[in-house]
């Protein structure tokens, strides 16, 4: 599913929710940085973690 995340797309982190929504802002070679809410900028490793799409806000 993270093969799909690009740019501007809204996501959760699966286990998480304190760090509230976040928004994809690049994919590549499976690593995923996010900007969330309240933790800011993360690197995601996609092999380890299935982020969650938001979809319609």
């Amino acid at each position: 599913m993270n093969a799909i995340l690009e740019p501007g797309m809204m996501v959760r982190h699966p286990e998480r929710a304190d760090w509230g929504l976040g928004q994809v802002q690049s994919n590549i070679g499976g690593r995923i940085t996010v900007n969330f809410e309240h933790a800011g900028k993360v690197v995601i490793d996609g092999r380890q973690i299935e982020l969650l799409p938001v979809f319609g806000i």
